[in-house]
């Protein structure tokens, strides 16, 4: 079977402008990272537009009407201090949407094992009714619970691994128990979310905050004893990955200090649990990550696990 990739010219046009750290130049990274020999394999796919009913699983209709009525004709307009749009951030934030969205419908009919989507703007901080972060909408979320409408799952899980907590997708998961989210992540640092007594109504939020400085024996030591026993017991048919690399020791927004060899590791016990529960069903989507070459290097990493384990490689 094949590993797809997602992504779409449209998110290049996304311009949060000079100086700001999600930037154009991210995704051009990611692109050149799978350009070499060893990803012949990947079978590379253009995310589609997602559609208005899509958004509005995880936002409320006449938000996604706000955000979108937000995008200006021209220049750049800021809907937080963090949070830039320009006028192709709309399509942009629908392909990424979209991608997540036809990435799931690939997964779980079996036209591919797993997939990664290669796209901007990244989504885990967008809360229901806001936007913030660098996001607009919530595609990682918007991801699982259309696994769950439209193909039956009762059980969807996101597992995030950026330095920055997911805030936006806790909140949507926070009371339902057939949706889970396991997070590691710089505690404290934005959005100031992610304490271990967040636990979600039902046990089915598990955080594992980690101290500035924190190296690689921490990261997995955290992400052995606290997110994946937790997954493990959720027993989840399909396991998202919000996949932000900015936990890497070359980033400039954080300081836990991860390398390569980690996000290797993490996708093989990740890809391991999804065998185990979900039929080896794994989407991940890009997230953060804000050193070009340690995002461009640990992507690559990432996406070659991904592959491994479509193939049935257990190491």
């Amino acid at each position: 079977m094949t590993t797809r990739f997602y992504t779409h010219n449209a998110c290049l046009d996304h311009d949060t402008g000079a100086g700001h750290p999600e930037r154009i130049d991210r995704l051009r990274a990611v692109n050149r990272a799978v350009e070499t020999g060893s990803f012949d394999g990947l079978e590379h796919h253009e995310a589609p537009r997602a559609t208005r009913d899509r958004l509005e699983l995880m936002h409320p209709a006449d938000h996604v009407e706000e955000v979108l009525a937000a995008v200006p004709q021209e220049g750049q307009r800021h809907l937080d201090p963090d949070t830039v749009v320009s006028p192709g951030s709309a399509e942009a934030a629908l392909r990424a949407a979209g991608a997540l969205v036809d990435a799931v419908d690939a997964v779980v009919t079996g036209k591919a094992d797993n997939a990664f989507c290669a796209v901007r703007p990244p989504g885990h901080h967008a809360e229901p009714t806001r936007a913030m972060g660098f996001c607009l909408f919530n595609s990682v979320a918007i991801g699982a619970e259309h696994a769950r409408q439209a193909h039956g799952l009762a059980r969807a899980a996101v597992v995030d691994f950026d330095v920055h907590h997911g805030n936006g997708t806790q909140a949507m998961f926070w009371d339902d128990e057939g949706l889970f989210y396991g997070s590691t992540h710089q505690f404290p640092h934005y959005p100031g979310t992610g304490r271990p007594d967040e636990t979600g109504r039902h046990g089915n939020i598990a955080n594992a905050p980690l101290a500035p400085g924190t190296g690689s024996e921490t990261f997995r030591k955290a992400f052995d004893e606290i997110v994946l026993p937790a997954l493990h017991d959720f027993r989840p048919e399909i396991v998202f990955i919000s996949a932000g690399f900015d936990a890497h020791e070359r980033d400039p927004l954080a300081q836990i200090n991860l390398h390569e060899e980690d996000y290797a590791w993490a996708t093989d016990r990740l890809a391991e649990i999804a065998r185990d529960h979900a039929g080896g069903r794994v989407v991940s989507v890009l997230e953060g990550g804000y050193d070009l070459m340690a995002l461009g290097s640990s992507a690559a990493v990432h996406i070659e696990r991904l592959m491994a384990a479509g193939n049935g490689d257990k190491t």
